[in-house]
């Protein structure tokens, strides 16, 4: 019973590899900056809120995101104040460093820090001011940008600030301070929208822009997922308009002053736009990380696939004489071991559901290997129905035993429908 109660607690608590690619770029034409950013992720919560000044020194903002982090709260990707200071969230790498000798501020709250920035600084100088007295490592997973309306950027690492005044700037899910440009060009994001500004004189309007969004955007083959929200914002004027789920034939524009006029308010993205059916399709699409239950009943297979493999072990080990079906006892334990291993990955790898199969893990070969365990389980099954079939009409075997194979062989049945479901058996 501990065992289960082990398995289950790790399950639900694992936490798999949470990234989600964005990119993001700013232009500065003529005195005017436009700050645009895609937002790639699998959720379906999507928002938009705007925020007034906390006190009189400060400015209201308008924020975008998706990631819940509360019940009524969710975690800030972008933005833009009222002087016109625009940040953008992108996940990235960042090797863990010794503590720094400079005692340092801890952050505990990410939403309060992040939306304090925009509320409290006005222009690049005073968001580095305002970073420096914190610990930044506590965002490890991620690379920030800001951005004000002179065009002057922040780039802002776990252990690194970078600052920059190009006309142009492009970024993607990579920290400067450890990434060559040439190994920066082998993620399509940026590479794109680095060729784009090559090739096109840079424009300060909303066409240039939307055009650029959208040759960075991401869909992909497999779910037709990808950029679930673009936010081009115009610092100068106090604009921000959306793009919602890679699709640019249309935009909902929003007047930052006014907004903060009607009061603090958050809207659903969703709602503002007509019905995609890429993105109702995602929102029917169930996960182990989307749907819990889905998550307990892994960590249940693989309990029970645990036991026939003991069960089936213990049979072919210790029974008191030899027939024709003893290999597949062996086969059928080593099936489920497979499985179990396999299953874990499932649990705790949200990028399996969603980018091309077989996955290719961007670090770890045996869980890319692993990706091929749903074509080896459906061949495997052809000889082991075949087996299981004789195995019933024979009499050389014991009801239980029969019993624990059949139902093992129900659970492959199972598993290959789940992995058909999740498309973990087509080949991209």
């Amino acid at each position: 019973m501990q065992y289960f109660r082990t398995l289950l607690l790790f399950a639900l608590l694992a936490n798999s590899n949470p990234t989600i690619a964005c990119s993001m770029y700013k232009i500065t034409v003529d005195g005017k900056t436009m700050v645009g950013c895609n937002e790639d992720a699998w959720r379906t919560t999507s928002s938009i809120w705007f925020e007034n000044a906390k006190n009189d020194h400060g400015y209201g903002a308008a924020f975008t995101g998706s990631r819940r982090v509360g019940q009524s709260r969710i975690a800030p990707q972008s933005g833009m104040n009222e002087a016109g200071l625009v940040f953008s969230r992108l996940a990235s790498y960042y090797p863990r460093q010794e503590e720094q000798i400079i005692a340092k501020k801890a952050i505990t709250n990410e939403v309060e820090y992040l939306s304090g920035i925009l509320h409290q600084c006005r222009s690049v100088d005073e968001v580095k001011r305002y970073i420096e007295q914190y610990d930044h490592s506590f965002f490890i997973e991620d690379v920030f940008i800001y951005v004000d309306q002179s065009g002057k950027y922040l780039v802002v690492e776990p252990y690194n600030l970078i600052e920059g005044n190009k006309s142009s700037y492009v970024l993607s899910n990579f920290c400067p301070s450890i990434t060559d440009p040439a190994s920066a060009r082998n993620l399509d994001r940026y590479r794109n929208g680095d060729d784009f500004l090559k090739a096109h004189p840079l424009e300060a309007s909303i066409a240039y822009c939307t055009a650029l969004s959208d040759t960075m955007h991401v869909c992909r083959n497999r779910n037709g997922d990808g950029t679930l929200l673009t936010s081009i914002w115009d610092g100068k004027h106090g604009l921000v308009n959306l793009y919602f789920y890679h699709n640019f034939d249309g935009t909902v524009q929003f007047n930052l002053s006014q907004e903060l006029a009607k009061g603090d308010h958050m809207l659903q993205v969703a709602d503002l736009f007509p019905v995609n059916a890429e993105f109702e399709r995602l929102k029917t699409y169930k996960t182990p990380f989307n749907t819990p239950a889905l998550r307990v009943l892994l960590v249940l297979l693989a309990g029970v696939l645990f036991t026939f493999a003991l069960l089936l072990l213990m049979h072919y080990f210790f029974k008191s004489e030899c027939n024709r079906f003893d290999r597949i006892y062996l086969f059928s334990a080593m099936i489920n071991v497979i499985l179990i291993g396999y299953l874990f990955v499932l649990a705790t790898n949200v990028n399996v559901y969603y980018f091309d199969a077989p996955y290719k893990h961007y670090s770890s070969f045996l869980i890319s290997l692993s990706s091929y365990i749903p074509y080896f389980l459906l061949i495997a099954l052809i000889p082991l129905l075949v087996y299981s079939v004789l195995m019933l009409k024979s009499k050389e075997n014991k009801r239980w035993i029969k019993g624990a194979l059949v139902l093992n062989s129900l659970i492959y049945l199972a598993l290959i429908a789940g992995f058909n479901y999740w498309g973990l058996t087509s080949l991209s």
